[in-house]
């Protein structure tokens, strides 16, 4: 079955960088849209990035622009979500998402903490 599992969360200075990781297993990954979602404490999950199965085009809210960058290795499997000048509103858990382009069937990893304070 599908699995998704995430890793790089931790606690990073406001200002600071992290890379998150998402390796999935048990499915065809070079034919899903990968994406991060976040969900902060009380607060709704919320798109914070997605990418093509090639790669060749992602997609951004405001919130997390010119800040956050998506990627992927279909080699490995991999999606990364590089976030930079980070924020103590970026606070929250990032779960990874993974979406057949021809099922349009989806599926979640367990998430990663991300806290951002000094």
């Amino acid at each position: 079955q599908v699995q998704l599992v995430e890793s790089g969360g931790g606690l990073v200075q406001p200002g600071g960088s992290v890379r998150l990781s998402c390796v999935g297993s048990g499915f065809t990954f070079n034919t899903y849209i990968m994406s991060w979602y976040r969900q902060a404490p009380e607060k709704e999950r919320e798109f914070v990035a997605s990418i093509t199965p090639t790669g060749g085009s992602t997609n951004y809210p405001d919130s997390v622009k010119f800040r956050f960058t998506i990627s992927r290795d279909n080699a490995k499997n991999t999606v990364y979500l590089q976030m930079n000048s980070l924020k103590p509103e970026d606070t929250a858990v990032y779960y990874c998402n993974a979406r057949s382009v021809y099922t349009n069937f989806a599926s979640w990893g367990q998430g990663t903490q991300v806290t951002v304070s000094s």
